[in-house]
């Protein structure tokens, strides 16, 4: 044996850096309801075997049989989850004379009923084989319907012996092999750590605000105006000859031409304005954001999608100071849309890949600016606002003297008070136009992006509707650590027979996504794996870096050591919720690895933390790993002898009583 290397897979004061969990509350497939009876109970606990969560599974089995609910399909999978992944000699003393219970307690199988059939071939698979009954014990567990062979060659691999055990493996690992891949895992399998997507949002439309000021001269304005185009009437009257009164009319006539020529000048302008100033790049540096906080993540996303969405054909860092000024008016929008309520960044990237899209495609089809081209002013409003202009002068030059010469002064007067008057009333009024303008095309341009973001979200949520369950990415991971245990073992050109145990660590890995469902186990994007083979020469531990999401796997160490090497073997952290495995050896340094954090952010309702972590250890089968290498570091290699002669009475004994059963 080489002696092994100081090893520290991750520190047990390192933290982990796992992303915020992603946990699909609107899902219930392990929630029972107040008070289940025990058909719920079963049904739950078959949703936990499948989700590998051994140890929960057998407990609400033994409470539904408790409940009175025995059948032949519950005492099949009594059975399954009883033995899942472990040896008869592996089995604690109690589980043995429970097993021994449940066998001795069946009634007549009858092969008609495909349950019985299903626990005949448990029941003989108990009992020792000799090689030359191996074809026929395969044969009667491929004779099973699909549930029942999956069960058996999926949590039973490592029940037998000798040339059935290698017979057993061989096919439970061809099984594997179609499992990790089946579903359309590598284009699926992402979407179960991806969250709940956010509803779109759209701004409200900002009501017509217009001063009041504005409205007092329009008002005011209008009343002088008109007293005072009375009054020059009234002295034109008294001149007596008809011209002046044409070129009163004409000045009028010009003057409401150039207003709504004017007008629809003044909006144009004006929101051209406001349109330039939200893709003008920003003069200033905005100050950060706090780095926890819900605006400085939805940063990070701008920038990650503004980088990575740049249009055909044009250069990165042409496209990102060109739309510097938009993204940060898209950001602020999206801050203030979700930031009131408790929103994680991650299920609003949907809508900053859908914003940042849109101005990508705006880009290629060179309509990013057409506002420009919309609010251009028309010549027929140049036609009413010069055309108008030159009327009011022409209608003023005519009617003008015949005003001054009937009355120099009150003449004067009134001509300059409709001059004053008039003046700020047109300017107000342009501005009241232009504001109820606005709000008419704000709400145009709201629906128009309320319709195209609901499309956008429709179309999102249906690609998401396929995303796995949890049983699905239960049975990718049982085939992956089956492969992986199969690799090791040819590496060391090792037959399943001559393997005594094998067990796993099973840690994420730093920087990956998470998920679970509610009162389910955390399932991982990427982990950190320790694979221990326990051999009759010691123990062969490989380190594997496993990325779930692209089906990727890398050994990153191989250590052979003695079973007298293994010094200590605990679990720390515990009360803490964020529990640490340490593997210490005589001649080397402890080898550290964080299996679980803390994780009090995303409980649900009823949900209580320290069940979950429960929970994910057990799927993650850290009871049986430490039971293995607990008695290896208390006892040796004697643990192995001392642990078969114990065992070897009450198989016997189990033998022989199902050896009765079966007549």
């Amino acid at each position: 044996m080489t002696a092994p290397t100081a090893t520290n897979v991750a520190q047990g004061d390192a933290h982990v850096d796992v992303q915020a969990g992603v946990v699909h509350g609107d899902i219930n497939f392990y929630r029972l309801p107040p008070n289940p009876n025990p058909q719920e109970q079963f049904a739950a606990a078959l949703h936990y075997l499948d989700g590998r969560v051994r140890d929960e599974a057998r407990t609400l089995i033994e409470k539904a049989v408790a409940g009175g609910y025995v059948t032949t399909e519950v005492q099949f999978f009594r059975l399954i989850a009883l033995l899942s992944g472990r040896t008869l000699r592996q089995l604690p003393a109690e589980e043995l004379d429970r097993l021994l219970a449940i066998c001795t307690s069946l009634p007549h199988l009858d092969d008609r009923d495909e349950w019985a059939a299903g626990l005949t071939v448990i029941i003989g698979l108990l009992t020792p084989a000799r090689d030359t009954e191996t074809d026929l014990l395969v044969k009667k567990i491929d004779a099973l319907n699909q549930r029942q062979r999956d069960a058996i060659y999926g949590h039973l691999e490592a029940l037998l012996e000798g040339a059935m055990q290698d017979e057993m493996w061989r096919k439970s690992v061809a099984l594997a092999q179609l499992q990790r891949t089946k579903g359309d895992r590598a284009n699926r399998v992402w979407k179960f750590f991806h969250p709940t997507p956010a509803q779109p949002r759209t701004l409200p439309v900002r009501p017509a605000a217009v001063p009041l000021r504005d409205w007092l001269r329009v008002g005011a304005g209008v009343a002088v105006f008109t007293l005072a185009t009375v009054q020059t009437s009234v002295l034109m009257a008294a001149r007596g000859p008809l011209d002046p009164y044409l070129g009163l009319l004409t000045a009028l006539v010009g003057l409401a031409a150039f207003w709504v020529g004017g007008a629809d000048r003044h909006y144009r302008e004006t929101r051209l304005r406001t349109k330039e100033a939200q893709i003008r790049p920003p003069q200033q540096r905005r100050r950060e954001a706090p780095p926890d906080g819900f605006a400085h993540r939805v940063d990070r996303l701008f920038d990650r999608y503004f980088r990575l969405y740049v249009p055909r054909g044009t250069d990165r860092a042409y496209w990102l100071a060109q739309t510097a000024g938009i993204q940060r008016h898209l950001r602020d929008e999206v801050v203030e849309l979700y930031r009131e309520q408790r929103i994680e960044a991650d299920r609003v990237a949907w809508f900053v890949r859908h914003l940042v899209g849109d101005v990508r495609g705006q880009w290629e089809r060179d309509t990013l600016t057409a506002y420009r081209q919309q609010l251009r002013t028309p010549v027929r409003t140049w036609v009413l606002w010069v055309g108008g202009l030159a009327l009011l002068a022409a209608g003023s030059f005519w009617a003008v003297p015949a005003v001054v010469t009937t009355a120099p002064l009150s003449g004067t007067f009134w001509l300059l008070l409709t001059a004053v008057s008039a003046v700020p009333a047109v300017r107000s009024s342009f501005r009241i136009i232009a504001e109820r303008r606005r709000v008419v095309d704000d709400q145009a341009e709201r629906d128009d992006k309320d319709t195209a973001r609901w499309e956008a979200y429709h179309r999102w949520c249906h690609k998401l509707s396929d995303k796995p369950s949890d049983t699905e990415m239960a049975a990718w991971l049982e085939g992956d650590r089956k492969v992986l245990v199969d690799r090791a073992m040819q590496q060391y050109r090792l037959l399943p027979s001559q393997v005594i145990a094998h067990a796993f660590i099973e840690a994420p890995a730093p920087s990956c996504k998470k998920a679970r469902y509610p009162q389910g186990p955390w399932r991982y994007s990427q982990y950190r794996l320790l694979l221990f083979l326990l051999t009759d020469d010691g123990v062969r531990q490989i380190n594997i870096d496993l990325e779930f999401e692209t089906i990727t796997s890398h050994t990153t160490q191989r250590l052979n050591y003695r079973f007298d090497a293994v010094a200590a073997v605990r679990i720390d952290g515990i009360a803490a919720r964020q529990q640490t495995f340490e593997l210490t050896l005589f001649n080397g340094e402890p080898i550290s690895i964080r299996v679980t954090e803390p994780d009090d952010e995303t409980l649900q309702g009823d949900e209580n933390a320290a069940k979950i972590a429960e929970l994910s250890l057990d799927a993650a089968g850290l009871s049986h790993t430490l039971h293995v290498l607990e008695g290896v570091a208390a006892e040796g290699k004697e643990w192995v002898k001392h642990r078969r002669r114990r065992a070897d009475k009450r198989l016997a004994n189990l033998a022989s009583a199902i050896r009765g059963l079966l007549g």
